[in-house]
This record gives C-alpha cells, sequence and structure tokens, in this order.
C-alpha cells in the first residue's frame, strides 16, 4: 500500500476540522436526529468524494491509505457506507464465490462502523454491503467479528446480515453480480505490488483486475509506472507465470514510456530464454485475453513493438502474421495468404492455431458490432472473407460462432426493414437464405422460420 500524499493528507485534514467545527454538526449533536445527520452528510461527503476522485484518478494506489484516514472519528463515520462497499467489491473471488483470501480492509472499515457514536445512522446506509461481505466471507471469519462485539444489539444487527439465502453458490453469485452494477459508474479500484514470490502469486488476481480496468479507461496512470519498473525488475520472479501474464498485459494494453517499454522488452527476451515452457504458457494466456478481455489490433501493434522478433521462435512468428493481419488489413489477400500459410505449418488443434482463429474472429465481431442496418450491403460484401477464413481453418467452432455472429446482425436488418414488400427485406431475404443454406448456417426450415410473419395475438 502506498501512503497518502502530502497535498491529500492536508484537503483531509481541512475536511475533518470543517465538519467539527460546523453549525450542521452542532445541530446533530444537540438533537441526535436523523435528518440532521442526513443534512451534515448532504454537505460533506460530496467535499470528500471530490477528493476521493482526484486520488483514484492520479494515485490510486493510495486509496486504501485515504480510507484509513476516513475511519478516524472526527469525520463521524461520513463517506463510510461508500467505503465499505469498496471494500467489499475489491477482494479476489474463487470459483466458489468466497473470498480468495480473508479481507483485512473490509473488516477494519465494519469495526470503525460499528465503534462509530453514529453507528445507528450509519448502519442504516450499510445493510447490503455488509450481507455481501459476509456471504463472500467463511463461517469462522464472520463469527470471530460478531463475537468481538459486547453491545448486544450491534451484534443481532450482524446477525441479521447473515443471509440463508447466500448458503447457495448461485444466489451467491447473483447477489454479487447485482451488488457490482451499483458500483459500475465508480472508480474504486487499488492494488499493491508484491515483495515476494508468495506474495505474488496471491496478488496477482487484484493486479490484473486492477491493470485491466485501468487500460479501459481514461484515467492518468503516470502514478503507476515506477511500480512497474520495480515490479519489471524482479529476477525471483521470472520463473512464475503469473510474472509472465502481468506483463503480457502491462505490454498489451498500456501506452508506456520509453524507459519502462525497453525494461518490459529486455524482461521478456529473458524469460524467452530462461523460462520452461515459456510459448505454452504464453499462448495460453494469449487464447484467454482473446476470450476474456476482447483484445484489439492495438493491443497486438503494443506487444509486437514490445518483442524482439528477430528472434527465432513461435512468439515471434505469431506476431509477424499480426503485423500483416492488421498492417495490411485482414481482409487483404496479403493478410489471408498469410493466415493459410501459417495456419497450414502448425497442427489445426494447436494453441498457436487457436490463438489466430480468435484474432480473426475479433476482427469479424467488430466490425459487424459497428455495421449499421443501412449499410447491409457491406455485410454481404464481408461474407465472401468470411467464406476464405472458413476454408482456411475447417473449424465447427469458428464457424458456429460466425453463425451467430451473422444471424445477431440479420435479425438487426429486420427489426429495421419491416416492409415486407420492400426492396430491402426482399433483397435481404433472398441474400440471407441462399447463402445461410450455402454455408450450412440454417436448414431450410429454420430459414422460413427466421422469415416467418408473426401474427399479434388479439386483445379482448
Amino acid at each position: 500500500m502506498e501512503s497518502l500524499g502530502k497535498s491529500y493528507k492536508t484537503q483531509l485534514d481541512n475536511i475533518k476540522a470543517t465538519i467539527q467545527n460546523s453549525d450542521l454538526l452542532n445541530t446533530y449533536l444537540d438533537t441526535e436526529e436523523e435528518e440532521d445527520y442526513k443534512a451534515l452528510a448532504e454537505y460533506f461527503e460530496p467535499q470528500i468524494q471530490e477528493l476521493y476522485l482526484m486520488v483514484a484518478d492520479k494515485n490510486p494506489l493510495q486509496l486504501v491509505a485515504l480510507e484509513q484516514e476516513l475511519l478516524d472519528s472526527g469525520f463521524e463515520g461520513l463517506y463510510l457506507p461508500k467505503v465499505l462497499g469498496y471494500s467489499v467489491l475489491r477482494g479476489d473471488v474463487n470459483e466458489h464465490v468466497k473470498y480468495s483470501r480473508p479481507q483485512v480492509h473490509f473488516k477494519d472499515i465494519l469495526m470503525a462502523i460499528i465503534n462509530s457514536s453514529n453507528f445507528e445512522m450509519i448502519s442504516k446506509r450499510t445493510g447490503q454491503s455488509i450481507q455481501i461481505g459476509f456471504a463472500l466471507s467463511s463461517d469462522i471469519w464472520i463469527t470471530n467479528i460478531i463475537n468481538s462485539v459486547s453491545n448486544k444489539k450491534i451484534k443481532y444487527f450482524l446477525q441479521a446480515q447473515k443471509l440463508e439465502k447466500y448458503r447457495n453458490i448461485a444466489k451467491r453469485r447473483l447477489g454479487l453480480h447485482n451488488y457490482r452494477k451499483q458500483f459500475l459508474s465508480l472508480n474504486y479500484l487499488s492494488t499493491e505490488f508484491p515483495d515476494s514470490v508468495a506474495g505474488l502469486q496471491v496478488m496477482a488476481p487484484s493486479i490484473k483486475n486492477f491493470l485491466f480496468y485501468r487500460a479501459g479507461h481514461d484515467y492518468t496512470n503516470d502514478s503507476l509506472y515506477h511500480h512497474l519498473d520495480s515490479f519489471i525488475k524482479r529476477d525471483d520472479f521470472k520463473g512464475e507465470k503469473e510474472y509472465l501474464h502481468i506483463l503480457m498485459i502491462v505490454g498489451m494494453y498500456f501506452d508506456l514510456p520509453e524507459t519502462t517499454g525497453q525494461m518490459l522488452s529486455n524482461a521478456i527476451d529473458s524469460l524467452r530464454k530462461s523460462m520452461p515452457d515459456f510459448e505454452n504458457q504464453f499462448f495460453k494466456y494469449l487464447s484467454d485475453l482473446l476470450i476474456d478481455h476482447g483484445l484489439k489490433s492495438k493491443n497486438d501493434k503494443r506487444f509486437s513493438n514490445i518483442i524482439d522478433k528477430s528472434h527465432d521462435g513461435e512468439v515471434s512468428e505469431y506476431y509477424r502474421l499480426m503485423d500483416v493481419v492488421h498492417g495490411k488489413g485482414y481482409i487483404s489477400e496479403d493478410a489471408i495468404d498469410a493466415v493459410r500459410v501459417y495456419y497450414d505449418s502448425h497442427e489445426g488443434r494447436s494453441i498457436q492455431n487457436s490463438c489466430v482463429r480468435k484474432s480473426i474472429f475479433a476482427e469479424f465481431s467488430k466490425f459487424l458490432s459497428n455495421l449499421e442496418p443501412s449499410a447491409y450491403h457491406d455485410y454481404f460484401e464481408i461474407n465472401k472473407i468470411f467464406v476464405q477464413y472458413m476454408a482456411i481453418f475447417a473449424n465447427q467452432k469458428f464457424n458456429q460462432n460466425l453463425k451467430e455472429l451473422s444471424l445477431k446482425y440479420v435479425k438487426k436488418l429486420l427489426k429495421v426493414y419491416t416492409d415486407k414488400r420492400g426492396k430491402d427485406y426482399q433483397d435481404i431475404k433472398k441474400w440471407v437464405k441462399a447463402t445461410f443454406s450455402d454455408l450450412s448456417f440454417m436448414t431450410d426450415k429454420e430459414l422460413v422460420e427466421l422469415f416467418k410473419t408473426r401474427r399479434k395475438k388479439k386483445t379482448t
């Protein structure tokens, strides 16, 4: 965890002093009414939020330190409900929809709320956060927290947040999914970089999630580069697959300063020479990135500039191919020929060929996702390219994915061109019936059903 910067600490201390000297706080202390605490929160929480967002943008590794400062009783528990939610969602969740490790920061914030003189007011805004946090935690961990509380009323409150329905993994997964949606527009992710191999294995999921998030938004990442430099230079990490994965994310998703880029290039070269099973590990994770994170041409171009393609090996060969595909365009004859030569030089089921198929499909998906219904003639044209790649790959999964992609676009067209006697509708119908049948995308019966008129039920 990075310490909170002096300027941020000064601003935070100023807000705290203003809270303590405010008439709003005096009024609340006199009345102890909920409305008066709400007025206090409505006035000061936006000021805390403004500072929080500034730190989240420019110095995200200082967020936990900022949140720890907010545990000071001088803030009267303001903003703690949001901070509690942030801590719940930062935890790494495993395949059982449980935390991979105990969430100490979540516990610290929860205990600060429990021990606050304003617990009654704060707790009314924390119920769901505690419920999800408890659902993701172990029974022993929850019991230890509850048993540490002496106040019976608070103890009963905590026990009530441990919901029986979340013992079911499906309901737990759905609850977490719905809870996350409330925070989609908020910038709260942080991480820390490890100082040992054991720490790397534990923290890798958090680091990956953080890097993906930062790369996907227009935030200022200057404060991260010296941490990345230190991470890249760690010789003791070089035998770990998590180290390779993080280097790949950094190289593919970030526009790096020249010094960091060169350092990363050297580290990748070193791994290629020293890491056992480097190429297999590389392509396995590349395949995961193509499926889960939608690698785009710009990501390939970044990484191609990072690696030294003068070295022999599968990674160099793959990125020489990607240079042609992205440089000349995947619809060009040069790119199609290059893919054919590469693909034929590898076994059809090889991980390298799998990555090529996914890369090409990503290009098709991007094209059709951005194609307006009015440009459907462009879809007719690019289908000729579909056919060529289908012939090269001879892969049923690739064909099925193309079918689903094409059908989605056709259904989009049918929502726009509803006049069955109109030229556009008839052109689309004629072309789809002939082409989908030729490509074995759909049977004649399915095609009839696709264009069948749906009668609306009469209302009584």
